[in-house]
Parts: C-alpha cells; sequence; structure tokens
C-alpha cells in the first residue's frame, strides 16, 4: 500500500490554486467596478428604526423642480388590507424610484443593525447604526418590487417590508404630487 506520493500532492495543491488566480484576478475588477458610484442622479437614505423604515431625499431634480421625499414607511396591518394587497408586504408609504437612472441608498440604522435587502434588483445591505453603508441601484424596468429587513432585529423584525415602485422617469414627478 502506498502511503506517500509527493509528486501528486504537489500537483493536486497547485493546479486549483491556479484555477482560482484566473477566476480571482477579473473578479477583482468586476467587485472595484460594482462600488464605484457613477455621479449618480438621484440620492435615497434609508433609516432602519424599530420595525419600520424612514427614507429621506432632497436632491433630485426634473425640469428644474426640486423634488423631497422624507417619509415613513410602516406595514399595513391586515385588518387594513384591501383586495390584491400582500400580507405582510404591503405598506402605507412605497418608494418610488424612477427607472434608467443611476441611483445612490445610503443605509443605516437608529438603534439595531438591520438589513435593507430587495432581491429584485439584487441588492442587500446592513444598516448598522452610526454607519451609512451604500449601495448603487439602475433599475431597468417598471414595477413594485418587494424586500424586507434580513437582519434578525428582533421580535418583529420580519414585519418590516419594503416596497419600491419604479415609474418611467417622464411619469416620475407626477406620481408625487
Amino acid at each position: 500500500m502506498i502511503t506517500h506520493h509527493t509528486v501528486l500532492e504537489i500537483v493536486w495543491t497547485i493546479i486549483p490554486a491556479i484555477i482560482l488566480i484566473f477566476i480571482a484576478v477579473p473578479s477583482f475588477a468586476l467587485l472595484y467596478a460594482m462600488d464605484e458610484s457613477n455621479n449618480p442622479c438621484l440620492t435615497i437614505k434609508a433609516i432602519g428604526h424599530q420595525w419600520y423604515w424612514s427614507y429621506e431625499n432632497s436632491d433630485f431634480k426634473n425640469d428644474g423642480k426640486i423634488i423631497n421625499q422624507n417619509f415613513d414607511s410602516y406595514m399595513v396591518l391586515e385588518d387594513d388590507l384591501v383586495a390584491g394587497d400582500l400580507r405582510l408586504l404591503t405598506v402605507d408609504n412605497s418608494l418610488f424610484l424612477p427607472i434608467k437612472m443611476q441611483i445612490r441608498v445610503l443605509v443605516s440604522s437608529s438603534y439595531v443593525l438591520h438589513s435593507w435587502a430587495v432581491p429584485s434588483f439584487g441588492v442587500k445591505t446592513d444598516a448598522c447604526p452610526g454607519r451609512l453603508n451604500e449601495i448603487n441601484l439602475f433599475i431597468l424596468r417598471t414595477g413594485v418590487f418587494y424586500g424586507q429587513c434580513s437582519e434578525l432585529c428582533g421580535l418583529r423584525h420580519s414585519f418590516m417590508p419594503i416596497r419600491v415602485v419604479a415609474y418611467d422617469l417622464n411619469d416620475y414627478p407626477d406620481i408625487l404630487e
């Protein structure tokens, strides 16, 4: 019985290492490009509170008119749902965002860890007290997109839904009024 084969052990260690290096080098460039902010046209600040989200925006201009969004977004209780609303995902105030525009979302928390996640956009970032985390969005199509707090932030953490309504930029100011 053979117990040692030094050449074989070296080969099956070095070949996977070389394969990993070839995979890693292009990935570094991609990861760097994903974190780079390309002069966003709109910045939204999402702040996690005790079982609700608040949103702030004051830098979006369309036709010279500044559009402000500063509001809290609570989950609609089951007794208040109307036909067609999704249980545990419907909120009283949705976040309205334009499509085909570079958007920066700054995420923070007021007291405990939360996580702002919208799977349809492929984004999930932690909301940490005293820290701003940044994610970039570029929404390609209109529609309604849902997410939730995906951090175990307390007893009712699953009752922090996120609802984003994506509209065409031409319709965006009319939607907010």
